[in-house]
Formats: structure tokens, sequence, C-alpha cells
């Protein structure tokens, strides 16, 4: 008998954590402490001794900026694993950063993932979470978490609509009676939209721009549809023919047309899903409107052309960044409410 309440005394030690690993962005929650972490979701290794040198903001100042001794990176593409062995030590980074090192008390750990991805990239989210110190390893789909963050009430018997929009995927789902009942997931996100302008600068241009540039880019001049006022703004960057520095003025219309390619594909998941969508939950949707989470949602008037687009009205949730991850905090904190729609190890 004792045996069993000091192993419950371990268990109940044992810390809870929940991770949004983003694509741009890695977010942490931690029970009874709420959102702990917020970094980029970048590695700078060094190549001599495959030692990890820095993660997050650190290692996100390093990009584009290092020798040839140190490799820094996103481990994360289009929303799954890219780089195991990178991602495992950013796990164990982000793991001992909130819970310390304390090998005695392990903690559990929920990971969301995006619905659309494979058996074979869930596990290996599952195995690289376990490998980097949790005792026990849960996985939770994009859309519930970010639609149990955004407040939506997902067991109700009527259905609701959420697009989450990352840096690297697109996730829209129709959630009823505490499951997803469509979904549909394009693989392009925040990251595809800051390739496109960098690609639309060097087209035009014949200018070279780093990725941490296009995304300043797209932030400050950036816009879903064409401004009223176009803005301007200048870019530094390397010419491609002569190989010097060069600056040039760049207008939000430009950004605008360079990004429309990208936006159409994500347009077309919302499409997708509103098309798959049972009448009964589609007219539920057209009362509510569609929820927007996710940090690529807060692109200048991007629910605008959802709305233009789709025809059912979009807004934006309160703190879309932080949606999922609070989602996950809730699923892991009610865990046995939650056990139907998530999947562990």
């Amino acid at each position: 008998m004792p045996q069993k309440t000091s192993k419950a005394n371990k268990f109940r030690f044992s810390k809870r954590i929940g991770i949004d690993l983003g694509t741009a962005n890695s977010l942490v929650w931690l029970e009874n402490e709420g959102i702990v972490l917020n970094e980029p979701t970048v590695v700078a290794v060094s190549l001599d001794d495959n030692r990890v040198l820095a993660v997050g903001n650190e290692a996100k100042k390093m990009l584009g900026r290092t020798p040839e001794n140190i490799q820094a990176s996103r481990p994360m593409r289009e929303g799954v694993i890219a780089d195991y062995v990178v991602t495992e030590a950013m796990l164990r980074y982000f793991i001992q950063k909130v819970s310390g090192r304390s090998f005695f008390f392990k903690p559990e750990v929920m990971i969301c993932v995006p619905a659309g991805c494979t058996q074979v990239e869930r596990r290996a989210v599952l195995d690289a979470t376990l490998a980097a110190g949790a005792r026990s390893a849960y996985l939770i789909d994009e859309p519930l978490a970010a639609a149990i963050g955004a407040g939506i009430p997902i067991a109700a018997p009527s259905g609701s609509m959420i697009v989450d929009i990352g840096g690297g995927a697109t996730e829209a789902a129709v959630i009823s009676l505490g499951g997803v009942v469509v979904h549909q997931s394009a693989r392009v996100g925040g990251t595809k939209l800051d390739e496109a302008i960098a690609s639309y600068i060097r087209k035009k241009y014949n200018l070279v721009i780093g990725d941490q540039t296009s995304e300043q880019i797209k932030i400050e001049i950036g816009s879903a549809i064409k401004l009223d006022k176009e803005v301007k703004r200048e870019v530094k960057g390397r010419d491609s023919i002569m190989g010097l520095p060069r600056v040039i003025e760049l207008s939000s219309t430009e950004v605008t047309e360079a990004m429309r390619p990208v936006l159409n594909q994500m347009i077309g998941a919302v499409k997708a899903v509103l098309e798959e969508t049972p009448p009964e939950l589609a007219s539920d949707i057209i009362d509510k409107g569609i929820v927007l989470s996710g940090g690529t949602s807060l692109l200048c008037h991007f629910d605008k052309l959802v709305t233009e687009e789709s025809g059912v009205p979009a807004h934006v949730a309160e703190e879309p960044m932080l949606c999922v991850v609070k989602g996950t905090g809730v699923a892991l904190k009610n865990i046995d409410v939650y056990k139907k729609l998530i999947f562990r190890k």
C-alpha cells in the first residue's frame, strides 16, 4: 500500500508541459504558471562536434550570419519535423529550461501537430519528445487545440469553423460534438509568404534578400488585399548580377501581388472545408462566422480576404498566436475529458 502512495506522489510532483511546436515559433505552457516560453523555432549547431550552441532568440540572430563550422536552421518544415536530431535537442532544451534538470520527476508533455500529418510524422514527434526527457507524451491536433484556446465550445452540438494559419501549415476544420467533422490541411503558411516575397524581389529587381528581411517586409507593409493608400519601404540586399549591396524601394501593392499565389492556396483549404461541410453545420458556421488563429492570421486584412472569398464572415481570435498553446494546456489539464481526442505513447 505505501508503494502505491509514493508512486502517486511521484507522478503528482512531475510537471505537465504543453508545447506548440511551430515552424516559425515554439510556445511552452506550464501547469499552474501558464505560457512560460515563446521563442523562434531555430537551432544553431556546431558542425565540428554536433553540439547545440543556441536555441530560440539567440539562434535566430545567427540566421544567415554564421561561419562555415556553425549551422543555424529551422528543424521544423511545414508543421512537421524535418531534422529529427536537432528537434530532439530543441525539445530537450525547452523541457529542461521549463522544468529544471531533475531526472527523477520526468514531466508529462503534450504537443500539438497538424491534423493532416501522417502516422509516421506523429510517431516521430512522440519519439523525439520521449527521447528529450518526457515521462509520457501526448499529441493533439492543431485545429482542436486552437479551437479550445480560442474559447470555442467544441463539445456543443453545433458547427464551429477554425482556421489556424501558422508558419508552415494552414489548418481549416469544422468542429462539432467534441470532434473534427471535416478538415483540410495545406502545407503553406507564413514562411511560404516570406519565400514568395523574396522570390518576387529577386525576379523583378535582381536583388537577393534574406529570410529575416522578407519577414520584416511582410509584417511592415504586407497586406492580403490591396491597401487604399499605398505604403513604401526601403529594401537592402545584394545585387544578383553585380554581386554588390543595393537598395530598392518596394510598395505594399507589389508585396500583395507577390503573396497572392500563396494566399490563394490558403483560401483553397478554407473553401474545400466549406464545400464538404454538412448543410446543418454550414448554417451554424454562417451564423457564427469563421475564427482565425495562428500568427499568419495577423497579416493585414487577412480576415477581409477570407470573408470576400468564402462569403462567410471571418474574425481573428483574441491573441491568435497563443490559441494553440493555450488549448494544449487546457487539454492537458483536463486529460480525462479530452482523452478521445488525444494520441499518446
